[in-house]
């Protein structure tokens, strides 16, 4: 039986690792030093591995920690609260494999496993393409039918961990004109013949995220590497789709909390007109509206975590989350710069990152537009006549 690198007794002792690993390894310079060069960080990518942190949701006989979604949430919001970017690079690898660990066949886990547990291989997930982003039933990467496994055809764009990773889930169309019914999901290799991978985008921040796209050729996938059969392929991938959002959620919650600890100790610090900053009503009022909205923010996301954790209708509760932490990140980060003076905006503290991702957030695993639309489409049913 595979043993994880390291082992934690709950999820408190996880998160007590998390935390010592943000502060020796993702410190304010580094995270900014890698905005600056547009990298990925691969080296502590590969040690956050070795404390355990892609196997948080993979079970212990498949060398993982076995911990559990709210576990992983925590985790995030953690690693966020210095470079969310980092985070969300991260636990595209993890889910990788979660999604292998527990859907998978015997020899894909043990083909796939080790390496991304490791951290000796980065993964993603291929859903968008250049002309299809929230509807996934517009997926036009073709896997043809072969006799020995498929080929696929066509391009993904948009893609987290794209410029690095090694290994890809990738969504494709295996019928024409079936719509969501003939989707499947394959295990790509880039290292294999038919895989191109295109130039990172040049972006408004989260360059640590690699984002970028790539395209088959003739890909050949075996079809001991086809992961989700058409007909559960969809579903799986819109199982996960709350849970992601709910995360985002989280992660934008990690990032306000640092930007009103950052804007409080410089008002008790800075000295205006012979007094402190926090001395003044106005600067003490715009943070307690920020303390506000973080606590809502929290409480939706919460309430989203423990729908998914229960097993519940999620749809709602996630789409309200991360409509809202979204949301309320973008405007309070910027009233927490606002509280910090041209101070706020430079390179070692994190708040201009942060504005940058929480942006970010507002496009990855569905738009805040379809998140409206979620919300929109059960609100006569919510919100009835009492």
């Amino acid at each position: 039986m595979p043993q994880p690198t390291t082992r934690y007794p709950n999820a408190d002792s996880l998160i007590d690792a998390a935390r010592s690993f943000r502060r020796r390894h993702l410190s304010n310079e580094q995270a900014a030093q890698w905005e600056n060069d547009r990298q990925v960080p691969l080296e502590v990518l590969r040690l956050a591995a070795g404390h355990g942190f892609t196997g948080v949701e993979v079970p212990l006989a498949h060398g993982g920690l076995d911990l559990g979604y709210r576990a992983k949430l925590r985790l995030v919001e953690e690693l966020s609260r210095t470079c969310m970017a980092f985070a969300f690079s991260l636990v595209n690898t993890h889910n990788v494999a979660a999604k292998i660990a527990h859907h998978g066949s015997s020899t894909q886990a043990e083909k796939y496993l080790p390496g991304l547990l490791a951290g000796e291989r980065i993964a993603a997930t291929a859903l968008t393409e250049p002309g299809t982003g929230s509807d996934l039933s517009a997926i036009a990467t073709s896997a043809q039918r072969v006799n020995d496994g498929w080929l696929l055809n066509g391009d993904k764009a948009w893609i987290t961990n794209a410029t690095v990773a090694d290994i890809f889930l990738v969504y494709a169309q295996t019928e024409p004109n079936s719509a969501t019914a003939g989707i499947g999901c394959f295990i790509v290799d880039a290292k294999r013949h038919g895989f191109h991978r295109h130039a990172a985008y040049s972006l408004l921040g989260g360059h640590a995220m690699g984002v970028s796209g790539f395209r088959l050729h003739d890909y050949h996938v075996d079809d001991s590497d086809l992961l989700y059969p058409p007909g559960s392929a969809f579903k799986s991938a819109l199982n996960s789709i709350n849970g992601a959002r709910t995360y985002v959620a989280a992660m934008c919650c990690g990032m306000l909390y640092t930007g009103l600890e950052l804007a409080l100790e410089y008002g008790s610090q800075r000295r205006t007109f012979g007094q402190l900053l926090s001395s003044r009503q106005g600067l003490n009022w715009l943070l307690a509206d920020v303390a506000t909205d973080y606590e809502a923010a929290r409480a939706l996301t919460e309430r989203a975590t423990v729908a998914i954790e229960t097993g519940e209708y999620a749809v709602l509760a996630a789409a309200h989350a991360k409509k809202f932490a979204t949301r309320t990140a973008v405007t309070r980060l910027a009233d927490c710069i606002q509280a910090m003076g041209a101070n706020g905006l430079l390179d070692e503290i994190p708040l201009g990152r942060h504005l940058a991702c929480a942006k970010i957030a507002h496009f990855v695993d569905g738009t805040t537009e379809i998140q409206n639309e979620r919300i929109a489409a059960t609100l006569h049913d919510t919100y009835r006549p009492l």
